[in-house]
């Protein structure tokens, strides 16, 4: 099993794509228990323009967004992959979640998300949002996998 997965991988795992596809990459992949997403963050992103202008704040939504692209992966890539095709893993609860610190451009925004436990479908994990060495966000949230509904 890969230990870093690049974003052809990513894209593999997950269905989000630009400008919704935030991760660039994931390591530090331990199956079932950790992994860290990575994300380059540039001020000629989408959603600077407007969040807030002259003053460029990575949104805490996105954040948020970003601990669950992370932790999706991290489930879709340790699970039997004949076991998740044509699955999709969906976010069900945001709990404790703390914007310690503005995300500014430019810096490399690391989000280690913990697998806290699993029973069946629903997944709980845990995240902290670090820019150099520093506790930015952090979070804890559910999510579970579900069939794909395709039209």
């Amino acid at each position: 099993m890969k230990k870093i997965l690049d974003l052809n991988d990513i894209k593999k795992l997950l269905p989000h794509r630009e400008p919704m596809l935030l991760i660039d990459k994931i390591s530090n992949i331990v199956p079932m228990v950790s992994a860290t997403g990575h994300i380059t963050v540039v001020a000629n992103k989408f959603f600077f323009d407007g969040h807030f202008p002259g003053q460029p704040v990575f949104p805490g939504v996105l954040i948020v967004e970003a601990f669950g692209q992370t932790a999706a992966a991290l489930s879709a890539h340790c699970i039997d992959p004949k076991e998740f095709e044509n699955k999709l893993v969906f976010l069900m609860t945001i709990d404790k979640a703390r914007f310690r610190v503005p995300i500014m451009p430019p810096c490399e925004l690391l989000l280690n998300v913990k697998v806290e436990k699993i029973k069946g479908k629903i997944w709980k994990y845990s995240g902290k949002a670090i820019v150099d060495g520093k506790v930015m966000a952090d979070a804890q949230w559910m999510a579970t996998i579900a069939d794909r509904q395709d039209d």
